[in-house]
């Protein structure tokens, strides 16, 4: 057997090769991502006349390159976790790091668990999209929270208490009552500018636009609050002109970020185990690619517990000689986007209530016993994801 370990960076990788007895075939060498540099590692490696084993981290999006043209070239490529990579090195006494000792230290990882590493799947790639188009996600609903403090804040001076009467929903931005009312009147001191008459008459029109049934009877409210503040910046067209662009950018972002979990939606209505996640209480349209992003292929875990740790959401024993600690924390060293969505559905439980739900009995049963609301819900994360194991791995049995 042939290990090849290749330690990724940007634009470039270094590898080492190594036999089946450990002996360096190649001193480490680095290797452009272009296709002349790629092609003389592919006739290296087609020219051994025993089985070749290529082993690489995640980097990112760094290791693509190398990954696509392995593969088309036929060799079964696998990726390790970083952390693993890092965990197996701290064996060594005295520790150095260079790409070129990275890159022996990955071929000798690939030559040692070559029993368990498993070659990375055309079915992984849909799993990767997902996970891609996860993070694309949570960057842009990041950028409209960003957007929502920034124009409460400015609202804070033209339109003081106006967030108390008409909610700062995202979901449909060219739809939400507060931000077509923002458009059309700017500020305070232009509804009283124009009288408490015409006001009612054009708000009565704008409102039409919008579902929200309570906010047709809203109108006077808002003159009165409109009336009796006092405005800071209320005649300034500088704040005026950025609160518009703030609320195209809000109606923007928001709009992408439905429609990446558009995208998300569609592939995971390819895979198996979507229909099994999307079936439990709680889990919706936008949380069920998510977590499904995030978990990737269960077949990889080999136990709920597994799971769990990978969450994050595992409190590992601690025992030394006659101590063993019964107050113990989750380890939160996993994966934050799964916890958090997982707790959503945590959340959602709570509002909806499924008396017949096992999660949320468990989350209620653990209130009972006088656990903090978090912690209860965190148990009833640990119950969700053991609950989706079992059933979603009976679909490969």
């Amino acid at each position: 057997m042939i290990a090849v370990g290749i330690d990724v960076s940007k634009s470039k990788s270094t590898v080492a090769i190594l036999n089946s007895y450990g002996t360096v075939l190649a001193i480490p060498f680095n290797m452009a991502h272009t296709q002349p540099e790629m092609n003389a590692l592919v006739s290296r490696l087609k020219a051994f006349d025993e089985p070749v084993t290529i082993l690489l981290e995640y980097t990112g999006h760094y290791h693509y390159p190398v990954l696509k043209k392995l593969q088309e070239e036929g060799f079964p490529v696998c990726v390790v976790n970083p952390y693993q990579m890092k965990k197996y090195g701290d064996v060594e006494i005295r520790k150095a790091k260079t790409d070129k000792k990275d890159a022996l230290r990955i071929a000798t990882y690939a030559l040692e668990k070559s029993y368990k590493l498993v070659p990375y799947s055309s079915m992984e790639q849909k799993y990767e999209d997902l996970k891609f188009l996860s993070r694309q996600y949570q960057q842009r609903i990041s950028f409209v929270s960003t957007l929502k403090v920034q124009l409460i804040n400015m609202l804070d001076q033209t339109m003081p208490g106006i967030t108390k009467i008409l909610a700062l929903k995202s979901r449909d931005p060219e739809k939400c009552a507060l931000l077509l009312f923002i458009k059309r009147y700017k500020s305070f001191d232009e509804i009283q500018r124009i009288g408490k008459t015409r006001f009612l008459s054009t708000y009565a029109t704008l409102i039409k636009k919008t579902p929200d049934r309570h906010a047709p009877k809203k109108g006077l409210e808002i003159y009165e609050l409109a009336r009796n503040s006092i405005t800071t910046r209320g005649e300034d067209p500088y704040i005026w002109a950025a609160q518009d662009q703030c609320v195209d950018l809000l109606a923007t972002a928001q709009n992408a970020a439905d429609e990446i979990i558009t995208q998300m939606q569609n592939i995971a209505e390819t895979i198996p185990e979507y229909k099994v996640l999307r079936a439990m209480n709680g889990v919706g349209d936008r949380l069920g690619p998510v977590i499904l992003a995030e978990i990737g292929d269960i077949r990889r875990f080999h136990s709920a517990k597994a799971l769990n740790s990978f969450a994050g959401n595992d409190a590992p024993p601690y025992q030394s000689g006659q101590f063993e600690s019964r107050n113990r924390h989750i380890s939160k060293r996993g994966s934050s986007a799964l916890r958090k969505a997982c707790f959503e559905v945590m959340q959602a439980l709570k509002l909806t209530k499924p008396q017949d739900d096992p999660v949320y009995q468990f989350i209620i049963k653990k209130e009972q016993e006088g656990k903090p609301y978090n912690v209860a819900k965190m148990a009833g994360v640990n119950k969700f994801l053991r609950i989706y194991y079992a059933r979603a791995m009976e679909l490969y049995r």
